[in-house]
């Protein structure tokens, strides 16, 4: 199916993302043994909506982003919603998931899921109820107003030792969110946008901390996406462009042009961004 069919039609792309996560689920382990109680472990939300305020895409599907504050680690970038596992209240949370009128319940594949792959199932509810307390904490999003629709393959972060759990959801109507101190604003990007390739660059960041991927005064080049609106340009980089750039692909055979040659940003990892808040 082309990508005009799905981006104009919001029933046949969730069914699309539905079943493409599914079939590349299967045979693989995605959530491993111990991931409970796992201090490295978050698990976050990749939010869709079909509400896309001031792109010029009004009607069209988009990804809806985070961007940090100044107040917690990583301040200025783009993420999910999400976060560490509460063990005992996600506990909780995760059978309420499974409650008429919330999101596991309504999955299409839940019950395959729970028959054919118990474990597994009982680690994704727990991780999926997590993304979305965090969702809630966050941005007040409500889940009964949230469409399951698969888990994406986890990314390891490589600036903190963190591995990422990602799990589609579909905000049905929900189109004002209330942030918390940890976020300074929503951001609305159009999946079309993600899907042109004029709009990928290379992040190239000078390092002044003593630790990271270069020495104190070293260069880095990434891979990035720039957000560009008339309130000024974000850069998707690092674990969340990653995690998006797998969804692109799994879900349109997109793949982002490679760096060389590509407009470069610069840009600036400071010891406020490895210190601040939690």
């Amino acid at each position: 199916m082309g990508r005009e069919h799905l981006l104009g039609d919001s029933n046949r792309l969730t069914a699309h993302i539905q079943e493409v996560l599914q079939e590349s689920s299967i045979g693989e382990d995605l959530f491993p043994k111990g991931v409970s109680e796992s201090m490295g472990a978050s698990a976050v939300l990749f939010p869709l909506s079909r509400k896309c305020p001031n792109s010029g895409y009004e009607d069209d599907p988009c990804l809806v982003l985070n961007k940090r504050s100044r107040l917690i680690k990583q301040p200025g970038d783009l993420c999910f919603p999400g976060g560490a596992i509460s063990p005992g209240l996600d506990r909780r949370l995760a059978q309420f998931m499974q409650f008429p009128f919330f999101p596991l319940y309504r999955w299409s594949y839940w019950s395959k899921w729970q028959k054919e792959r118990p474990r597994q199932a009982r680690r994704l509810s727990l991780l999926f109820a997590t993304s979305m307390r965090e969702s809630f904490e966050e941005m007040a999003l409500n889940p009964l107003g949230v469409q399951f629709l698969g888990p994406l393959p986890p990314q390891r972060l490589v600036m903190f030792q963190r591995e990422i759990f990602p799990f589609v959801g579909w905000i049905r109507n929900q189109g004002r969110f209330f942030i918390n101190r940890e976020v300074e604003k929503i951001v609305h990007i159009p999946l079309r946008e993600l899907l042109k390739k004029d709009n990928y660059a290379q992040y190239k960041l000078l390092f002044n901390v003593p630790k990271g991927p270069e020495k104190r005064g070293g260069f880095q080049s990434y891979p990035c996406f720039l957000h560009r609106t008339m309130m000024g340009t974000d850069v998707l980089w690092g674990a969340t462009y990653r995690i998006v750039m797998v969804f692109l692909e799994l879900m349109f055979g997109f793949k982002a042009p490679e760096m060389d040659g590509l407009e470069v940003v610069n840009g600036v990892i400071n010891e406020a961004y490895y210190r601040n808040g939690s």
